[in-house]
């Protein structure tokens, strides 16, 4: 394995894939490396039919402690193309994919990091875990979604505090500001997240994968329009093949009425 594959790593076990950032040496700043292969794992995701759960982790002391400041530094001209260009194209299809998108969290998630906590769909942090958005500290703005999340996550108010004045925050405050979904020991981080994406796998098909997708475009629509596209999608659970059997089991499973 090339020293750019290893700078990230992608493997599939039965439906669940799993992306971890493996520059461990650089708290996984995002460089070259990483964004060229995360795009090349989104790509396989999205073409493999088997996934239904993707998880993000981070490998060694962090998640993902942003963007790699050695090349900003060095060739800050070329960063949108080399760096943000991959980064936004993979992580555009895996918003658009039906697959729910869970990170598991330790360390740090700072810059890039936390926008790739908030752009999943649920995210579990080890205590201790430490956020920032860190951005302008490197006068830059935010990238791979952050503006679009942040405040439809903690409001705009709150967001701009966090995105403007850059103040750290533990993960008890992340979680109580709906960062996060839950906070674990870091020694149960690991097997926690697994056995969450286990279970978001068991889930029936394609009805996790409609569900997870209306919860994603609700706010680019109004109201009468999600009405349409709730329809759309119970039509198409309800056309699979599965349907009518998860329907008998769980009415076999009721006790009879009186």
């Amino acid at each position: 394995m090339s020293q750019t594959e290893q700078a990230l790593l992608y493997r599939r076990d039965g439906a669940i894939a799993s992306i971890v950032f493996n520059r461990p040496q650089a708290l996984n700043a995002i460089d070259e490396a990483i964004a060229q292969r995360f795009r090349a794992a989104c790509e396989a995701i999205v073409s493999d039919e088997r996934i239904r759960v993707v998880v993000l982790h981070g490998a060694g002391r962090a998640f993902v402690a942003g963007g790699d400041l050695r090349m900003l530094a060095e060739d800050p001209t070329r960063v949108a193309e080399r760096l943000i260009d991959p980064m936004h194209r993979g992580l555009a299809l895996l918003r658009a994919h039906d697959a729910p998108l869970v990170a598991g969290v330790h360390g740090s998630a700072a810059g890039a990091g936390l926008s790739l906590v908030l752009a999943s769909d649920l995210a579990i942090a080890a205590r201790g875990t430490r956020f920032n958005m860190a951005y302008l500290r490197v006068g830059a703005s935010c990238d791979l979604g952050a503006s679009w999340t942040l405040p439809r996550v903690v409001g705009t108010r709150k967001a701009m505090e966090l995105a403007l004045l850059n103040p750290v925050i533990d993960a008890d405050e992340a979680l109580r500001l709906g960062l996060l979904n839950e906070v674990v020991d870091p020694e149960a981080l690991e097997a926690h997240v697994q056995s969450l994406a286990q279970r978001l796998a068991q889930m029936p098909q394609p009805a996790l994968g409609r569900m997870t997708r209306l919860l994603r475009e609700s706010h680019a629509r109004d109201f009468a329009g999600q009405l349409a596209a709730e329809r759309e999608a119970f039509h198409a659970c309800a056309s699979s093949s599965g349907f009518a059997a998860h329907a008998r089991a769980l009415l076999d499973a009721r006790p009879a009425r009186a």
